[in-house]
């Protein structure tokens, strides 16, 4: 009889977890379906999705973008924080309007304006532009329409930062006093408009308009400009926040550039181009560029122009050492000379030859005004090759490149591409123009007439750049380094890219052939058309060279009878062991004066020269150290 009701007992609780078991297992089903329903079928109202989703936005992070600096690390470029600020006037606009007590709402209102105009003057007493009725008329106004975002100052520095920041309202923060600030960075130049066309221009580190960089700043805008970061905000009632659930990559700041520019040469450079021609309004520009001979290291490139919106100030707008080139004149009849005593062909400078009146035999180059005042000066019909490169005669050095060269035109052409006169080459600043060359006809010699007029310097376009970069493999005793403005890329001072010199061509010419040729450039500043240099405080070697630019109907002249001179001197010193090459080029307008290359490129070299013996560490124990 017992073991009836326990077993009727057992029955039921097994009823009961079955029941259990049945309804938990609908639910779960229940569950399950509706969440599958949710996931795949249910969309919800947009009214109610965007009401209870937090709005998110995406911000780039913008990183620091690297300095340039000179080669003794001191600041060319610099980026440096600066700061806008604005101002919430909605603020605590909501929480006067839920309270019953409108009396007490509008004391507090009263309150917070009262401190307005306090912040007003405050701010009238540190900003200029506006007056203290002006920034309460703006704080009033933006109140009364509610403006979430009204701009206080723009471009202020930290310390007024920091200032502003304790004005009243302003010290109760964003929520209260409705203080809001951004900081963003913004690119200084120490050393103003100095060297400008060489470092180049930003006004920010933005890379949608790295396009529009010159210099150094485009040319390495990817290593200066570091790499964007990126962060998700979620939007609030107060603001953003960063949105941790989302993913989050950190800036990576730019790399300092250390360049090889001496910034205090620099500033002698420019300072004696602008002297010489600063006051002749018919100087349209001009350019200066000094290198160092045993590495190709640039200590200072000027580029000066006329700038007609500044009143034709000068000022750095076009670069002239690469992107413009012309026909060099004169400094190029040392290419013929160094190829002529390379091959054998002039075995010594004094070996002499005929007159003949200027007129260069089997070509229609005419006279020479330089032999003819030789033959009058001196009453012979014979003279030197020596002489005849110091008076800078075109005579003498197209006779040695028809005479020698009239059937082998290629082998002198594939000379000049040797010297690298005849190719651009990968520099550190973008647009190396590329020299033009005449084209030696396929199984024919080039024209005698195109051929002697390359022996003086026309028939070819040079860039300032191209004729320093031979003259000084000359000084180099034929090896010829490649020209360079950048050293390295820094973190912190450490050297992340060490690129430094490097050669384009081990040996141009012989050692003899580059000691000949120098000989033959000290008499050009001893004796001939470079005597301006003569006295200067140690010897330099160099070669002067005067050309004309055509006019659009591609003449020398115009109807006036006005030329367009381009004036050069290049060279290196001390000849005796050469420790730096220097080019200078000036261009005119269309003028009847006349601006040769012993006139003022010459003086702004001496300028140069006899600065850096007095405060150069080379001259100080030197026995090299002249007059």
């Amino acid at each position: 009889m017992s073991e009836a009701p326990e077993k009727q007992k057992r029955d039921r609780i097994g009823i009961i977890l079955t029941g259990l078991y049945i309804c938990l297992l609908v639910a779960s089903v229940a569950i399950i379906g509706k969440i599958i329903y949710i996931q795949l079928v249910w969309k919800p109202s947009s009214k109610i999705e965007t009401a209870l989703t937090p709005r998110r936005q995406t911000r780039t992070l913008e990183p620091v973008r690297g300095n340039i600096i000179d080669c003794k690390g001191r600041l060319l470029a610099m980026s440096y924080p600066v700061y806008d600020i604005h101002m919430d006037c909605s603020v605590r606009l909501g929480e006067f309007a839920k309270m019953r007590d409108r009396e007490a709402a509008a004391k507090k209102e009263a309150a917070w304006m009262e401190e307005a105009g306090k912040l007003a003057e405050a701010l009238a007493a540190t900003l200029p532009g506006k007056t203290a009725e002006q920034y309460y008329s703006l704080i009033k106004e933006g109140r009364s329409k509610g403006r979430k975002y009204v701009p206080i100052a723009r471009g202020i520095d930290r310390s007024t930062m920091l200032r502003i920041k304790q004005f009243p309202l302003f010290r109760e923060g964003p929520n209260k006093g409705g203080y809001i600030e951004h900081q963003r960075y913004v690119r200084k130049y120490p050393y103003g408009r100095l060297a400008r066309r060489t470092i180049g221009f930003v006004r920010d580190n933005s890379a949608a308009v790295a396009n529009t960089h010159i210099g150094l700043e485009g040319r390495f805008d990817a290593v200066l400009h570091g790499k964007d970061g990126r962060e998700c905000l979620r939007m609030t009632d107060y603001g953003s926040v960063r949105d941790f659930d989302s993913t989050y990559t950190k800036a990576v700041d730019g790399l300092d550039l250390r360049t090889t520019i001496d910034i205090d040469i620099q500033e002698l450079a420019d300072r004696a181009l602008r002297a010489e021609i600063d006051s002749l309004a018919d100087i349209d520009g001009g350019c200066l560029v000094l290198m160092e001979v045993k590495t190709g290291a640039i200590r200072a490139m000027v580029n000066l122009q006329r700038d007609p919106s500044r009143g034709g100030a000068l000022e750095e707008i076009t670069n002239h050492a690469i992107g413009r080139k012309c026909e060099p004149g004169s400094v190029f009849k040392t290419v013929t000379l160094l190829t002529a005593v390379d091959d054998g062909y002039v075995k010594s400078l004094d070996e002499t030859m005929p007159t003949n009146h200027g007129w260069v035999a089997g070509t229609g180059l005419k006279q020479d005004i330089h032999i003819a005042d030789w033959e009058r000066e001196y009453k012979t019909r014979e003279i030197s090759i020596y002489d005849g490169f110091k008076i800078s005669s075109n005579y003498v050095l197209s006779t040695i490149a028809v005479n020698n060269y009239r059937n082998r035109t290629r082998h002198f052409i594939e000379k000049i591409y040797s010297y690298g006169l005849g190719d651009s080459f990968d520099f550190d600043l973008e647009g190396l123009v590329t020299p033009t060359i005449p084209r030696v006809p396929e199984k024919r010699e080039l024209n005698a007439t195109t051929l002697g007029s390359v022996g003086f310097g026309y028939s070819t376009e040079e860039t300032p750049l191209h004729i320093l970069t031979f003259y000084n493999a000359i000084a180099n005793k034929g090896r010829m380094m490649k020209p360079y403005l950048v050293e390295d890329t820094e973190r912190d001072g450490v050297v992340r890219d060490r690129r430094g010199p490097a050669i384009l061509n081990g040996s141009i010419c012989s050692k003899a052939a580059a000691d000949t040729v120098t000989r033959a450039l000290i008499a050009v500043t001893e004796e001939g058309t470079a005597k301006r240099l003569k006295n200067a405080k140690c010897t330099v070697a160099g070669k002067t060279g005067t050309s004309f630019a055509t006019f659009e109907n591609g003449q020398y002249s115009d109807r006036e009878g006005r030329h367009k001179y381009q004036g050069t001197f290049v060279g290196f010193f001390p000849a005796e062991d050469p420790q730096y090459s220097i080019v200078c080029s000036v261009y005119s307008k269309p003028t009847k004066k006349q601006y040769q290359g012993g006139g003022i490129p010459a003086r702004t070299v001496r300028t140069v020269v006899d600065h850096l013996v007095d405060t150069q560490p080379y001259w100080r124990n030197s026995v090299k150290k002249a007059k």
